[in-house]
């Protein structure tokens, strides 16, 4: 992992949506506390969910049953969960507080920034509307967007593509080990938001990123923004 001490990136940034961008767990746990409380269960709350938000609805689905896609409910679970999830997800979620600063700073510069999520583009495009990212973001690419998600290259190629740029010259910044893989396969300059939701693997300084930044401080010096 490089310093970024003396490090500034230039160039237009992508970001993930869930974790980096946006603080969508208190609706992904609410759909699934929603699936406990109908069956009799007690709602387990948001930070039990939140380490795993960054799965979907496999890691949701795990965190409120136990059950992982190998169990013979899983699938009816899991369309449950997406069903729940898509009546509510628009309810609490919102883009962390500390990025709207960031997105103004890239906005003023104008350099483009876009989205690239493994959320599929029925959850995610609605999501972004409603924080009124769509008119901001110079791309917007879902798990469904591309014929493959994160950890492939592809989505992020698209994403160079449409902010108009080459791959070599885009920044990822991303909260889990996919996002780093996939940038690092593309060829981008790899960064991993601390503040995001991380998973439960190995710690974040293995996963080979280029740069770790633990505030949106740190990530606007480092993008040569501050």
């Amino acid at each position: 992992m490089k310093g970024a001490t003396h490090t500034t990136l230039h160039g237009p940034v992508l970001f993930d949506l869930d974790g980096t961008l946006i603080d969508s767990a208190p609706d992904l746990a609410g759909a699934g506390d929603e699936m406990r409380l109908a069956r009799g269960l007690p709602a387990l709350g948001v930070e039990h969910f939140r380490p795993m938000v960054g799965s979907g609805a496999r890691g949701m689905v795990a965190r409120a049953f136990g059950v992982g896609p190998d169990d013979a409910t899983f699938a009816e679970l899991r369309d449950e969960f997406l069903r729940r999830y898509e009546q509510r997800m628009t309810r609490e979620t919102r883009v962390f507080a500390h990025m709207l600063p960031v997105l103004d700073a890239l906005d003023a510069a104008r350099r483009p920034w876009g989205i690239v999520t493994n959320k599929a583009s029925r959850f995610a495009e609605p999501v972004v509307r409603a924080l009124d990212l769509s008119e901001r973001a110079a791309a917007l690419v879902c798990g469904d967007t591309t014929a493959h998600s994160k950890p492939h290259p592809e989505p992020l190629f698209e994403a160079a593509r449409r902010v108009g740029a080459p791959a070599a010259q885009c920044s990822y910044v991303g909260d889990d080990l996919r996002d780093v893989q996939a940038g690092r396969a593309a060829g981008m300059t790899t960064v991993i938001a601390a503040w995001g939701y991380l998973g439960a693997g190995d710690p974040i300084e293995a996963w080979g990123a280029d740069h770790v930044v633990r505030s949106a401080e740190d990530l606007l010096k480092l993008l040569a923004l501050a």
